[in-house]
């Protein structure tokens, strides 16, 4: 038992492994004594490594391996959220918030705009004909229309592009 194992038969007497039989000056040990021993010992091992008050069900083998995971994931949450700062600080990116408040209020702007162009119109050019000035209101209110509810369907098209961009991916 202790050649196949690569061990002195000393070591056995160290563990406190109890032979089955003693012949003349051999004796012999059967498998399930040798394990058990050295089970034993490493389970008293593991059990003083423990910190006071742990019971054995409380203890994970994984939590090293688990807190290593969660360090990493930390730390890539941090590097994502630094080179988002950095982007922002560039100029290179802005909040979608930004953007849809810049873009309603030019929405608004231009809205104004078109709502004032007719009367431009007929004040600059006086030979204009009414048909044709109520064509161009028509026209006009609906472009007005449009560009004045740019700011309720601004989120509307921001998730429409995101969908197109994950369904692409």
């Amino acid at each position: 038992m202790a050649a196949s194992l690569g061990i002195s038969v000393q070591a056995f007497d160290k563990w406190g492994v109890k032979p089955v039989a003693r012949i003349g000056r051999s004796v012999y040990f059967d498998c399930r004594s040798v394990l058990d021993a050295k089970l034993a010992e490493l389970e008293a091992k593991h059990q003083s490594s423990q910190p006071d008050g742990a019971d054995e069900g409380e203890f994970d083998p994984l939590l090293e391996h688990k807190r290593d995971q969660e360090e990493y994931l930390l730390t890539k949450e941090r590097r994502i959220g630094q080179q988002q700062k950095n982007e922002l600080a560039a100029r290179k990116v802005v909040p979608s918030e930004f953007a849809i408040f810049t873009l309603s209020k030019v929405a608004a702007e231009i809205a104004a705009i078109l709502d004032t162009l007719p009367l431009v119109m007929k004040r600059k050019h006086p030979d204009l004909e009414t048909r044709h000035l109520d064509t161009l209101m028509r026209e006009l209110a609906r472009a007005r229309n449009q560009a004045s509810g740019l700011d309720e369907k601004l989120p509307e098209l921001l998730d429409d592009f995101f969908d197109s961009i994950d369904s692409a991916a």
